[in-house]
């Protein structure tokens, strides 16, 4: 986690009408942050950058962006939709819905600058 990062923890209040307790609560963002720290050096190694931007465990939806070199790279929305989202929903029961998208507030030329890209095969 880099220093302008940080957790995101589910933001509502303690009492849910979904009756999660505060430890069932903690426990599926602690293994939602764990998943997330397993898939980022993959992404990371290409140059770019998976981060945690939304939360909410009653109702199973996880927000996501993926950022740095991820902007300019072609598949970025088959690493959202075919991996990330499928790691996640494999993983944690309780998820249902991956929100995600790639943080394009960068210059193209940067992002290219910063990794090796994705792979795209020859035909």
């Amino acid at each position: 986690m880099t220093s302008d990062e940080r957790p995101v923890t589910d933001e509502r209040p303690a009492a849910t009408e979904a009756g999660l307790d505060d430890d069932e609560r903690a426990r599926r963002v602690a293994a939602l942050n764990e998943l997330l720290d397993l898939m980022r050096p993959a992404v990371q190694a290409d140059g770019g950058d998976l981060v945690l931007t939304g939360l909410d465990v009653e109702q199973g939806i996880v927000e996501v962006e993926l950022q740095g070199a991820c902007g300019s790279c072609a598949i970025s929305g088959m690493t959202l939709k075919g991996g990330v989202e499928r790691l996640l929903r494999q993983r944690l029961d309780w998820v249902t819905e991956v929100r995600g998208g790639v943080d394009e507030s960068i210059d193209f030329f940067e992002s290219v600058s910063l990794g090796r890209g994705g792979y795209v095969p020859r035909s």
